[in-house]
Formats: C-alpha cells, sequence, structure tokens
C-alpha cells in the first residue's frame, strides 16, 4: 500500500510541473491512446507504433437490445471534459433512451438521471499505460470487447483473474495486457487465435468496473509495470485528482459567454481520431464521418480539406501539437498536381477538385498565436502548391479554374483525374455517390457549399471542367490566400515570393471589384460568363470582406444588406442565403441554414474593418446559437434552422464550435489584419478568459463596461478604466506600443518589464518624458495610436 502511495504521489507531482508549461503539456513521445477509432465513443485504442494497435470497445446489452458503436452517438448525455494529453477524460450516455435512433430522431431528454447514466472516466497514466471506470445502471450486461482495429492482425486470450492478454502479429511484436477488479464471463471461445474477445459484466448487484491496460514490447515488463495500479482505490484517487488539476489547468470563461472556451475542447478532443498507416491524430468532419468503401465496409480515416483546417485553429485554444497534427494530416492529403482535396481516405479521394483555399490564413493565424516558425516553414511549400494548382495549365491551355481566361475563378472539377488515379492504383475505391457524380454536381462539392441556391443558375462548361460562373467565394479566398502566402513569404525571408504574391492579391482586388462589385445593389455578386449578374445573393457574398477587397464606402454599403433582417440579420443568423430568397424557405442544408464557417470567415472580415460592434453582436448571436444546443442537449450541430435555431444535420460536427470560438476570440485574439487583439468595445456583461496561451506565455483578460484588465503569467500588465479594443499590441522591454479604439476617454495604466527612462507618443506627438516601472496616461475617444519606447534602463 505504501508503494501505491508513493506512486501516485510522484505522478500527481509530474502532472503538476507538466501543466506549469505555457500550455497543457504532451509528454508522449511514441504511443497514441484514446478514444481513437470513430465508431467507438465508448472505447480505447492503444497504438504503440505504426505496425500494432489493440483496442477495446463497449456493448450494453438491456431485455435482449443491444447498444453498439454508432448507437452511442444518440445516447450521449455529456462530451465531458477531455485534456489534450489523455490525463483525463469523461463521458456519459444515458441508457434509459431508445438503444437504436435515426439522424433524425428527436432529442428526448437531457440531462439523464444519475440512476440511467453510464459514466466512462479514464486517464492516461504514462507513454503506455491507462487506468479507467465504467459505472452503470443497474440491470444492464456490459460487454467489453477486445478487437484489433482498422487492419491490424492478432490473437487474444483470457487469463486467470479476468485479464485478458493481447499480442499483435507483424515484425515488431506488442502486448497487451488489461485488467478489471471484477471477473466477467467470456462469451467467446477463448483460444488464443480470437482476433476478438468478448467479456461480460453484470450490473445487478454491482456496477462499477475499474480498469488497467497497458502495451509495450516485454509481455514480463507490462505485466509488472501496470500491477502498481491494480487497486480501485489507487484508480479512484488518480481520477479523482487528474478530474482537479485539469480543471484548473485549461482553457475558460466566466461570465459572458461562460462555458464557450469548454466546449470548443470537450468536442474537439473528443472527436481526435488516429491515422492508421501515418502513427499521428487528425480530426475527422466528425466523429461518426468515416466514409464507406465501394463494399460497405468503412474506410480507414476520412480527412475533409476546409474542415480540418477550422479544427486546428479550434484545438489551438488548448494545445499546439494536435493543432499541428491535423494540418500535417490535411496536407499530406494533397495530390501531386497541388490538390488539398475535398476528402481523402486509405482507399478513396477526390484528385478531382479541392475545397475552399482557407489553409494559408489558418496557418498564418497559428503562427502569429503561437510564434512557432516551424509551422510556417513545414506549411509553405504544400501551401504554395496548392495556390497555384487553381491557376495551373490543363492540357486544353486554359488554367484549371479559370475556363474562360479572364483572371477570375470558377468552381470545378477535373473529370479525368478519378480515371487517372484509378488507372495509376488499383486499391482506388469511392463511395456511389461519386462515381455517377456530373460534373456540375462535383463542381459544387468543390465550393464547400453543397447546394447552395447560387448554383441552381450556375451553366457548367464541360470543355472547361468549371462552373460558367465567376464565384465570388472562391474568388475572395484565393485572394485572402495570396495575401496571406506573401505574409507567410516575408517571415520565412522570401522576398521574391513576397513581391509576387502581393502583386496577384493587388491584381485580384482590382478585377473583383471591376468585374463582380454591382455599383446598383451595393454588394458583390456572381456573374455569369455573358455577364449578367448572378441575382442570388448568399452569406458567403460577404467574403470580400475577410480580404479587404472593398474599399471602406463599399464596405460600409454592404453592412446594409447585412444588417437588414429582411435578408441576412435577425435574431438567428447568419442564414447561407438571404431570407428574399425563394429557397430560403427549404431551410435544407446550404438552402438557408445556419452554418459556423460562413459565420465564422463573416465576423473575421468584418474585424478587419473594424466594424467592432457588429462584429461582437454576430459573435453574441453565434455563441448563444451554439450554447444554447450544447447547455441543454450536448449537441455540436451541423447547422441551425435559421428561423427557429434549431439544431440540424450531424450532431457532432468539428466545425460546429467555430461558433464559440468566435467568443472566445472576442476576448482576446491573433488576427493577420489586426496582430494581438484584445478587449471589447461595448462589452454586455462582466467576463473572464483564463488561461490562453499565447506564443508561449499564458494570459487572463477581464472584460466589462468598466475596465479592460490583461494579466501575463498571473500580473497584471495593462488596464483601461473602461470598455476598449487593443490592436497590434505589442509587449516587450524595449516598447510597448498598440493601436486602442473607445467610445470615450479613457485612462490606462501600463506596468514596464524594467525600471527606466521612457518616451510617450499618441498618435505620433511625444506626450511626455519619464521614468518608472510604470505609467498612467489618458486618450481621448475613438483610434488612437499608442508607442512607449525605453530610452534607458536604470542602473
Amino acid at each position: 500500500m505504501r508503494t501505491r502511495k508513493i506512486i501516485v504521489f510522484a505522478f500527481i507531482l509530474f502532472i503538476l510541473i507538466s501543466y506549469l508549461a505555457s500550455e497543457i503539456h504532451y509528454p508522449w513521445k511514441e504511443v497514441y491512446i484514446g478514444a481513437l477509432e470513430g465508431r467507438a465513443w465508448a472505447g480505447m485504442v492503444m497504438a504503440p507504433n505504426k505496425e500494432n494497435a489493440f483496442a477495446f470497445r463497449i456493448q450494453v446489452r438491456r431485455e435482449g437490445d443491444i447498444a453498439a458503436d454508432e448507437d452511442f452517438f444518440y445516447l450521449v448525455s455529456e462530451v465531458g471534459p477531455h485534456s489534450p494529453d489523455g490525463g483525463y477524460a469523461r463521458i456519459k450516455f444515458d441508457m434509459s433512451l431508445p438503444f437504436h435512433q435515426e439522424l433524425n430522431t428527436p432529442i428526448l431528454k437531457k440531462p439523464s438521471s444519475k440512476s440511467h447514466t453510464l459514466v466512462f472516466e479514464w486517464s492516461r497514466q504514462d507513454e503506455r499505460t491507462i487506468i479507467g471506470k465504467l459505472w452503470a445502471p443497474k440491470n444492464l450486461e456490459i460487454q467489453w470487447i477486445h478487437y484489433f482495429p482498422w487492419n491490424f492482425k492478432g490473437k487474444f486470450e483470457m487469463l486467470e483473474e479476468g485479464q485478458v492478454k493481447g499480442e499483435s502479429q507483424s515484425l515488431n511484436v506488442n502486448h497487451y495486457l488489461f485488467w478489471t477488479n471484477r471477473e466477467g464471463e467470456l462469451l467467446r471461445s477463448g483460444e488464443p487465435t480470437d482476433s476478438e474477445l468478448n467479456i461480460s459484466f453484470s450490473t445487478e448487484k454491482k456496477r462499477a468496473v475499474y480498469f488497467v491496460a497497458g502495451v509495450g514490447e516485454n509481455p514480463r515488463i507490462l505485466s509488472n509495470h501496470i500491477y502498481r495500479y491494480k487497486n480501485v482505490k489507487t484508480i479512484e484517487n488518480i481520477l479523482k485528482e487528474k478530474k482537479r488539476i485539469y480543471s484548473k489547468m485549461r482553457t475558460e470563461i466566466s461570465g459572458y459567454n461562460r462555458g464557450a472556451a469548454k466546449a470548443i475542447t470537450n468536442n474537439l478532443f473528443w472527436m481526435t481520431l488516429y491515422q492508421p498507416g501515418y502513427h499521428r491524430l487528425y480530426i475527422p468532419a466528425g466523429r461518426g464521418r468515416i466514409f464507406s468503401q465501394a463494399n460497405g465496409s468503412l474506410d480507414f480515416w476520412t480527412i475533409f480539406e476546409w474542415d480540418s483546417f477550422f479544427s486546428a485553429l479550434e484545438v489551438s485554444v488548448e494545445s499546439t501539437k494536435h493543432a499541428v497534427d491535423i494540418l500535417t494530416a490535411v496536407l499530406e492529403t494533397q495530390y501531386p498536381n497541388g490538390n488539398v482535396p475535398n476528402w481523402k481516405g486509405q482507399f478513396g479521394g477526390t484528385p478531382d477538385r479541392s475545397q475552399p483555399p482557407i489553409g494559408a490564413y489558418v496557418v498564418l493565424k497559428l503562427f502569429q498565436k503561437t510564434g512557432k516558425s516551424e509551422i510556417l516553414e513545414f506549411s509553405y511549400p504544400y501551401l504554395t502548391k496548392w495556390h497555384s494548382f487553381w491557376r495551373a495549365s490543363k492540357p486544353n491551355g486554359k488554367p484549371r479554374r479559370d475556363g474562360n481566361n479572364d483572371g477570375l475563378l470558377e468552381w470545378g472539377s477535373d473529370e479525368d483525374a478519378v480515371a487517372q488515379e484509378k488507372t495509376m492504383n488499383e486499391a482506388v475505391t469511392l463511395p456511389e455517390w461519386e462515381i455517377d457524380a456530373s460534373g456540375l454536381q462535383r463542381a459544387k462539392w468543390e465550393s464547400g457549399q453543397n447546394d447552395l441556391p447560387n448554383w441552381d443558375d450556375a451553366g457548367y462548361s464541360g470543355s472547361a471542367g468549371t462552373m460558367s460562373m465567376n464565384c465570388v467565394d472562391l474568388n475572395s479566398l484565393y485572394t485572402l490566400d495570396a495575401w496571406c502566402l506573401s505574409q507567410i513569404a516575408w517571415v520565412l525571408n522570401k522576398k521574391v515570393d513576397y513581391e509576387l504574391y502581393m502583386a496577384e492579391y493587388e491584381q485580384m482586388k482590382a478585377l473583383i471589384n471591376e468585374h463582380l462589385w454591382n455599383e446598383r445593389e451595393g454588394m458583390y455578386f456572381d456573374r455569369h460568363w455573358d455577364r449578367n449578374f448572378s441575382t442570388r445573393m448568399a452569406a458567403s457574398n460577404f467574403f470580400p470582406l475577410i480580404a479587404r477587397i472593398p474599399n471602406q464606402e463599399q464596405a460600409q454599403r454592404m453592412l446594409r444588406h447585412l444588417l437588414d433582417e429582411d435578408e441576412f440579420w435577425g435574431d438567428y443568423v447568419l442564414p447561407t442565403i438571404s431570407r428574399r430568397d425563394p429557397a430560403f424557405k427549404d431551410q435544407n442544408y446550404w438552402r438557408g441554414k445556419v452554418w459556423p464557417p460562413t459565420n465564422y470567415l463573416i465576423y473575421h472580415g468584418l474585424k478587419a474593418y473594424n466594424f467592432d460592434a457588429i462584429a461582437s453582436e454576430l459573435a453574441k448571436k453565434s455563441a448563444e446559437l451554439f450554447l444554447r444546443s450544447w447547455d441543454n442537449f450536448q449537441l455540436c450541430p451541423e447547422n441551425y434552422d435559421a428561423r427557429t435555431g434549431e439544431a440540424g444535420g450531424q450532431r457532432f460536427q468539428s466545425w460546429g464550435p467555430l461558433l464559440a470560438l468566435m467568443a472566445v476570440e472576442e476576448y482576446l485574439d491573433f488576427t493577420p489584419w489586426e496582430g494581438f487583439r484584445f478587449g471589447m468595445l461595448e462589452p454586455e456583461k462582466k467576463g473572464t478568459l483564463s488561461r490562453i496561451s499565447i506564443q508561449e506565455r499564458h494570459y487572463d483578460i477581464k472584460i466589462s463596461s468598466g475596465e479592460i484588465s490583461l494579466k501575463e503569467e498571473g500580473k497584471e500588465i495593462i488596464k483601461t478604466n473602461g470598455a476598449a479594443i487593443f490592436r497590434h499590441f505589442l509587449y516587450s522591454e524595449n516598447e510597448v506600443s498598440f493601436d486602442i479604439t473607445t467610445l470615450k476617454p479613457r485612462e490606462i495604466k501600463i506596468r514596464f518589464l524594467v525600471d527606466g527612462k521612457y518616451q510617450l507618443s499618441v498618435d505620433g506627438q511625444v506626450r511626455r518624458i519619464f521614468k518608472g516601472a510604470s505609467v498612467k496616461f489618458k486618450v481621448s475617444e475613438n483610434d488612437r495610436s499608442v508607442s512607449i519606447l525605453l530610452l534607458d534602463k536604470k542602473e
């Protein structure tokens, strides 16, 4: 017992030291452990290396009925905390609900009562060990299935005292050992050749099952290693302490938009899966979004393009490591011609088409937030090749996505690419819907807005392989991509590239303003090749804002459409198509529903023009929409009805928390146009964002109508006596500088890193020269630029 107490204490001390790092620490080097197979939310994968993986999953039998695999997607009552390092995780399921439900089954109730709740709780201990607990309602049969996921091979056998032993069949043999505090009933033969082993536990008398699992190369060392954890009290104590530690160290919002940060990380880390063959983590479009192969079985993994980039932004709230894994996974789906595909799996993909080019924007944003140049160095070759893909010459001599060669782009499909890939690789298989799709349908899929009403009127040129309509959304995001690549090139000291991308950015801006701006309507519209403007106005028609394409007057005119409640504004925003459009009543998929990615991109477009009040209102409405479904029903929806706010589509979609991310970024953010930005112009309530990691430093920000306060590593560095927004904030030993926007005069107090002699300038005019370790001064309302330079350190 003394030995176990020492082990628990040492383990807790290790975790505390780890969590003192700039963000939640990820100490594991080789082995991936977690609920990392898509169908097995109540389960675990242990992958010690690229050649080996073991797994278990839970099934529940109730009165002859069995809940298994995807059934658990509809039984969830809490998608609980999940530390990015697997230090603590908890999920709950309501066993009183029907076991077999469909996508459109109504939400029956939430929260579930304790007597009906199955709780799966676990904690990773080290490189190769996990402990946990399953607590279930009475009178159920819990079936614990040990198996080899994906194409991994091996055998399991049941040992004495309920232990399960596994051995892989690979050149590099690994072993698996699983212990429970209860001896279950073997439901299969138990022969050593079994590749799947099912052990049953009744909850009639005992409702909890405690477990320890480990993997390793040496079975004797593995057995000795997990012995230290084979004690119910030890497991309980560790789970309790790990829960407490993670709760204290995670990023959190209290007050205004309370719970938004937790909702992001709870969802995204529970959606994280293992990518077999690559031995890394990734996030699909949603926990259940693994495509089928042609034979009907699930592919090993499915990576979606713009979904993945958004996921990288979301997980960066707590883990740079996960963000880099996701970026790596999506960029390495790239085909030789530069196409980062719409989607790709182990056995299929879309060589004919890509998806919205938001990669450079996300990479630049992550670099600014983390300060890690390795992100740029790795991503830049992929991003530049992808950018070239859109304009690369096809056999007919025309640019790939500029079918009429006028300089503007259209969504399209390289229809011969699938056949070419099949010729080169016999293993390629495609779902049925891909095989029979037309070129126009594939072009719609490339847009990411599959059935957007804008495309109803779009023609398609088979010879060009594109829509016969210049598309506002594609041209805007391509232009943004050029500008972001120029900024990345500048950081990487690639001056020639910088100039080329900046020149393209200016050229694209001019083309879009000349050809896609409708002066009479005061808005950008898609334009048919016959020069007629499309009559459809979608939310994505506002994408020129995020690329800073319109001038200030044009941007102001666009706001009239955005804020018109007969078009886009209202209680539930933003619909994908104007409320005046006949298709709005459909409220089906992209035909009128509210979608997180469009809200997010438009939100940042508003911030790019300092439309702070409108951006804040959009963030508020978006967060409220998301948190209502999340808090009441534990749903992370794909989209929402723009008339009622009702959740729709997939129940656990990876980009769903973008609406909550907007709430986090209202407090503090890094953006390509604004740099380090924090504060609010006119907050409705008091609120605090705690423990957000920026460039390996922790920040806390308090907001209210009476103050804005920013702390770095627990020490207050700047404070105002009222609401304000800071942009381009720089805080170093030699300089403190920022732009500030306020509605009223404000007093600002700044604490410096060193005591010395300083010069204070406001709007380029020297205000004073002073000595000290801090300063107080006033600024008048509106936009002001402040610079404080260190002239001399105090001796």
